[in-house]
């Protein structure tokens, strides 16, 4: 039974016709002023975006499409049939601008000052704030991309974005307190935090950082607030910034088993960590890449924010500095101040006694007011938002104790948005480092059959590469961060021979079989044979070209040009817009106001955002998923190697590069604790 991992029969699937693709900018036009807002009644979970400013940032990619209704012919026309030649994309390249979605804001007054008071004093218990409180945040550990419902712990970005939206406009916070601890989430979902932060500056109100323990990734979010204090004992560990890639390869080599693994892309290295010993070259070129480019905007944000050279804070950096008195003598941080005594400034800062409490109010409490509360309620025009997070997986495997993307879920969201016609747009919001390829196609034609009908806009947050990208590049318009990575476009497929493993500990495993390649699927205990390997090969690459010519015809680019972007190879949100794999860069924020500008709403008009997704996962849903996968015992090593490497099928999956400090350990690859405990119980 040679477990194969990765191995799906792929049917074939029909050939991709490219057509070509002319970019049309749609001019927003004025409309009538919309009447009073409204809060729909929807059974799911709405918010409203407020006013933006009607700014337009030109594209870096001059490569985005509309689609028309042969984009999803599956036949070949007539000329093709009698010329037998597949029609080749022109490329007419035009430079649309977009909407930055940069937040205008506007002090409540007037009328709207008294229905705003008058809402405050109907608002529910848990939805009343004493005047002149300040929110307190603690940012550390994950966060996560999702929704949480009130039961979940952890922190949302949706939730921290929005409670630094509230905070602005509501008349009864005074100022903001950040606690900033170690974040374990990647530099995508910091520039959005980080960019909420600066929004909610131009309110007037004060935003302070308290830094115990700080490292790059901190004191980036940081730099942002207006002043920056730590206790004598914080630990800064501004040192520099690293990336490693780990390898199993000699491990597997000791304890007898043997992967099998055929990546397509030179610089797809999902393989690398099980098969090989050391760094391939690409790797190296792509791994280096990545980092310099992080590491260049890290010094350019904090030297701008703090008003020094660049040169200066390198060298600053390359000191080793620790000391926090170093730190403050060289205007790093405001002063050195323990948390009490911060607190006693905000007490003198807004006139409260010092025998007095401050008054304040919390992340977890402050989400519990809604928007409505504030006055900040939707437009008329909704827009479906379909948040993406975590691995792809077609179903739910009875092993995973964690939610990620099921793709039978995602596409039940997507056709209720397709099929309703209250939505005006939908915007994909994905974090994800990609999974199974046939799941992520799937996903893909939905997609493709949705922008067909209405505007589709994707937004990235930490990561959309590989299977996260191939869901991407189905929208019309793709907005990433400066530092998200993305692209990795390749196939990765393989399998585990167990043999030396089962000889060394008793175990023997016989099949009788019929059919040539029958035993491809069943085989673990033996190495593929040379007809097997070779299938699996053509299999491999097959899944590839389906990749690469989906991503071209999805970009209105050559087959040629994708080929040169794709090989598996991983880039930042910045370079991907200069090579047209992405067509802008912000957040959110301009995700919403690009699908405003494609539905003709005017930017200074609210839209109505309504969340598909539902919060993750309760307690009692996790000790499920936890209580379903302690059986099998006999059964444990094989599945656990199935689905922390490749789960079933030829997989478009990013590898678990992990970041130390950047992208802290959400995509370093869980196998080593597999190892680990195997190791240990010799």
């Amino acid at each position: 039974m040679s477990k194969i991992l990765l191995f799906q029969t792929v049917h074939s699937t029909p050939r991709i016709h490219p057509r070509t693709v002319v970019s049309i900018l749609s001019k927003p036009l004025s409309i009538p002023s919309v009447p009073k807002c409204y809060s729909p009644i929807s059974p799911f979970h709405s918010v409203s975006f407020p006013t933006l400013k009607p700014h337009f940032h030109t594209s870096r990619s001059s490569l985005s499409s509309p689609f028309s209704t042969r984009a999803f012919d599956d036949s070949p026309s007539s000329a093709e049939t009698q010329n037998g030649k597949q029609e080749q994309i022109v490329e007419k390249p035009e430079i649309e601008e977009y909407p930055s979605g940069e937040l205008e804001y506007e002090k409540i007054s007037g009328w709207k000052s008294f229905v705003v008071k008058f809402k405050m004093l109907i608002a529910f218990p848990w939805e009343r704030v004493r005047k002149g409180s300040v929110l307190t945040m603690k940012l550390r550990g994950q966060i996560s991309d999702q929704l949480k419902s009130r039961f979940s712990s952890g922190l949302s970005l949706p939730q921290i974005c929005e409670n630094f939206l509230k905070a602005a406009y509501d008349p009864r916070i005074s100022g903001v307190y950040l606690h900033i601890e170690p974040l374990n989430c990647g530099w995508g979902k910091v520039e959005e935090i980080r960019r909420h932060i600066l929004n909610f500056k131009k309110s007037g109100k004060f935003i302070i950082a308290y830094t115990p323990a700080c490292g790059e990734k901190e004191f980036y979010l940081a730099c942002a607030c207006e002043e920056i204090y730590a206790p004598p004992s914080a630990y800064f560990s501004l040192y520099g910034l690293t990336v490693q890639a780990s390898f199993l390869g000699g491990v597997f080599e000791k304890i007898g088993i043997e992967p099998q693994v055929e990546r397509i892309g030179k610089y797809k290295s999902a393989g690398d960590q099980l098969t090989r010993k050391s760094m391939s070259e690409e790797n190296c070129e792509m791994l280096t890449a990545l980092l310099d480019n992080i590491y260049g905007n890290w010094l350019d944000v904090v030297s701008s924010s703090k008003g020094k050279k660049r040169e200066d804070v390198e060298n600053f950096i390359n000191e080793g500095v620790y000391e926090v008195e170093r730190l403050k003598e060289e205007g790093f941080i405001t002063n050195i101040h323990y948390d009490d005594e911060v607190i006693s400034m905000l007490k003198e800062r807004l006139g409260v006694q010092k025998d007095k409490i401050l008054r304040m109010v919390d992340y977890k409490k402050y989400s519990k007011v809604r928007k409505w509360t504030l006055g900040l309620t939707g437009g008329r025009d909704l827009i479906a938002v379909i948040r993406a997070s975590g691995s792809i997986s077609r179903v739910r495997s009875p092993l995973s104790t964690s939610s990620g993307i099921i793709a039978e879920q995602i596409i039940e969201k997507i056709r209720s948005v397709r099929e309703s016609k209250k939505y005006k747009a939908a915007i994909i919001r994905i974090d994800s480092p990609g999974g199974d390829a046939l799941a992520s196609d799937l996903m893909w034609r939905e997609i493709r059959l949705l922008a067909a009908s209405k505007p589709v806009i994707a937004s990235m947050s930490d990561v959309a590469a590989s299977g996260g990208y191939y869901m991407a590049m189905a929208a019309q318009t793709i907005v990433a961060e400066n530092l998200t990575l993305t692209g990795s476009i390749g196939v990765v497929t393989g399998k585990f021979n167990l043999g030396k493993l089962y000889e060394k500990i008793g175990f023997n495993k016989e099949v009788i079989s019929r059919g040539r390649y029958a035993e491809l699927l069943a085989a673990e205990q033996r190495p593929l044979r040379p007809d097997e390997a070779e299938l699996f090969a053509k299999s491999a690459q097959n899944a590839y070209k389906q990749f690469r010519d989906k991503a071209a015809f999805s970009r209105s680019m050559p087959v040629e040009k994708m080929e040169e972007v794709a090989q598996g190879r991983v880039w930042a949100g910045k370079d991907a817009a200069s090579l047209g794999l992405v067509d802008a860069i912000g957040g959110l924020s301009q995700a919403i106001a690009i699908a405003k500008h494609k539905i003709n709403v005017p930017q200074d008009k609210p839209v109505t955002l309504v969340e598909l997704s539902r919060p993750s996962s309760t307690l009692p849903e996790v000790l499920s998923g936890i209580g379903s996968s302690i059986v099998g015992v006999d059964r444990t090593l094989k599945e656990l190697l199935q689905d922390l490497t490749f789960s079933d099928g030829v997989q478009a999956r990013m590898d678990g590069i992990m970041f130390q400090r950047l992208e802290g350990l959400s995509n370093a690859t869980p196998l080593f604790s597999l190892i680990k405990d195997y190791l240990s119980s010799l």
